[in-house]
């Protein structure tokens, strides 16, 4: 049986061994961790059960890992993608006061069509249309959202009449927390700790139970909680108010979180074929989409994979062994469900602006000596934390696009689905300014 599961991930092919994979496994989990406690605090604030998504995160994480690794065979973890669960709580159900409920049909919606799209081919065809440039600039943006949530919930930034934000209270003890959190995190991951970010959240509520600013008593848990959000996501509703934007953005942040991470993590593990293609590249694809779909039944939003695998990769890992090990392991996370409610904001939001500072590197990628890559790239970059919305730094990114490429002479670089976007957001925008 062993030298069967031994052929079936190639483990002579790959050089890998059991102790080899289950150390890269463990690695990849410590790795992401930590959104097992971050994933609950964002959806909580759109007035979710914290226990019952951080169920759902263990479950959905769980379910989509063991998959990738036993069906497509690759050292890659997922779980629910930061940055679009930050657009489903403060966007979608905050700023447009659509039921969470709803808004998980929405994510449905966009895991069936992602599913439809790669079953039919569709899915690279899109992936060649859009401008490299677009993708670096929409993960830069997401960054700055992410860090500015982080920032807002840390006390560290406040709101402000005259000048819409100033700096916070930095004498508040929570304030004040949230800084250990923060430097303590930042020393952890500069020492190359795997599990930088899970520490750091330890240790930081370990610091406010210390000196009281983590009120918490166990209480009795048992996994049928997840029932307050499993199955609760309402289809009708995303369809009968069309939610076809918010299913765009969730189809198009997970598309290429997804692609990015195949090619950093298939760079880093060698797993590219001698003409520089992906073996099983669909079985990757549909996985993806699957995840998504079963994520929205559990009760969580958009399920992606990880760039934190590539940690795992560096630990030697390069079969789907990696990914189901690191599977187990979110299974087991499970029974820490009762503790989520113990994770105080300011120990999770150091982990959300370390990681907006991660996604930020994606910005040496975009060429800022070209004006018409830049200029699009910039207002992309900006738009979107200071619009609190990750639709608009994409609409205003694709659209600024596509104009400032048509009026100076480079109307060829842009591919007819880019026109048809840019249509569709313009008419997008006259809407909006009637409403």
């Amino acid at each position: 049986m062993r030298s069967r599961l031994e052929r079936y991930f190639q483990f002579q092919e790959l050089n890998t061994n059991w102790r080899t994979e289950i150390l890269a496994g463990a690695t990849t989990f410590a790795t992401m961790a930590y959104i097992v406690f971050v994933n609950p605090a964002i959806l909580g604030e759109a007035g979710m059960p914290v226990t019952a998504v951080m169920a759902a995160t263990c479950a959905s994480a769980a379910l989509a890992s063991i998959l990738m690794g036993a069906f497509a065979r690759y050292p890659i973890a997922l779980a629910p993608g930061m940055g679009i669960n930050a657009y489903f709580a403060y966007t979608v159900v905050i700023g447009m006061g659509i039921p969470w409920q709803t808004a998980l049909g929405a994510v449905f919606l966009s895991g069936v069509a992602f599913l439809v799209l790669t079953v039919a081919g569709i899915r690279e065809r899109i992936f060649a249309s859009i401008p490299a440039v677009l993708y670096s600039s929409v993960a830069v943006g997401i960054g700055l959202f992410i860090a500015f949530i982080g920032f807002r919930n840390s006390g560290l930034i406040v709101p402000d009449k005259a000048t819409t934000v100033k700096l916070g209270n930095l004498s508040d003890p929570h304030a004040l927390l949230s800084i250990f959190g923060l430097i303590v995190t930042a020393a952890l991951l500069s020492r190359g700790l795997s599990s930088a970010m899970l520490s750091g959240i330890v240790l930081t509520t370990a610091a406010g139970a210390v000196f009281g600013l983590v009120p918490f008593q166990m209480k009795p848990y048992r996994f049928t909680e997840i029932t307050a959000t499993a199955f609760q996501l309402d289809i009708p509703a995303a369809l009968r108010l069309g939610l076809l934007e918010i299913v765009f953005v969730f189809l198009f942040v997970d598309f290429f979180d997804n692609l990015g991470t195949l090619v950093a993590v298939g760079k880093k593990a060698q797993l590219f074929d001698s003409a520089g293609n992906i073996p099983r590249l669909n079985r990757i694809l549909v996985t993806d989409a699957a995840a998504t779909i079963a994520g929205s039944f559990a009760g969580t939003s958009t399920v992606v994979s990880y760039i934190e695998s590539a940690a795992g990769t560096v630990a030697g890992g390069r079969s789907g062994v990696t990914a189901i090990v690191a599977g187990l392991f979110f299974v087991g996370a499970l029974f820490l469900a009762p503790l989520a409610g113990a994770i105080p904001a300011a120990a999770t939001a150091p982990a959300l602006i370390l990681v907006g500072a991660a996604m930020v590197s994606h910005a040496a990628e975009i060429d800022w000596a070209k004006p018409s890559l830049a200029i699009p790239a910039f207002l992309t970059i900006t738009t979107i934390p200071l619009t609190f919305s990750i639709a608009n730094g994409i609409a205003i990114g694709f659209t600024a696009y596509t104009l400032v490429n048509l009026l100076s002479g480079n109307w060829r670089r842009i591919h007819w689905m880019l026109w048809v976007l840019t249509a569709l957001f313009v008419v997008r925008f006259a809407y909006l300014g009637q409403v």
